[in-house]
């Protein structure tokens, strides 16, 4: 049985930082394209950041080039997303997503699994 599961959300102010994780078992994590999605209320899920499985290739939403890291450790299943310089606008549920490709996946819905989610909040 797949599980991702996140960790790290929580509340910070506006230019703090936070640095997520999700902690991926039952599958060959090494194997995944991994990906994060964020949802603000009222808002239609939207595409963060992603990293593809062999070499590492990342790929960024506008919205968070430059402050925000997406990376992984195969070793220890897990994967990461570093949020610098953060903003009101960056206030969401964010989850992670893992898909059986070798390349790097962009699209919610070709996801096959996904995490519950973690909050953050960034106050003004």
């Amino acid at each position: 049985q797949v599980q991702l599961v996140e960790s790290g959300g929580g509340l910070v102010q506006a230019g703090g930082s936070l640095r997520l994780s999700c902690a991926a078992s039952g599958l060959t994590f090494s194997r995944y394209a991994m990906g994060w999605f964020r949802q603000a209320p009222g808002k239609e899920r939207e595409f963060v950041a992603a990293i593809s499985w062999n070499v590492g290739i990342t790929r960024y939403a506008d919205s968070v080039k430059g402050r925000f890291t997406i990376s992984r450790n195969n070793a220890k299943n897990t994967v990461y997303l570093q949020m610098n310089s953060l903003k009101p606008e960056d206030t969401a549920v964010y989850y992670c997503a893992a898909d059986p490709t070798p390349g790097v996946v962009t699209t919610a819905d070709e996801y096959d699994y996904w995490g519950q989610g973690t909050q953050v909040t960034v106050s003004s």
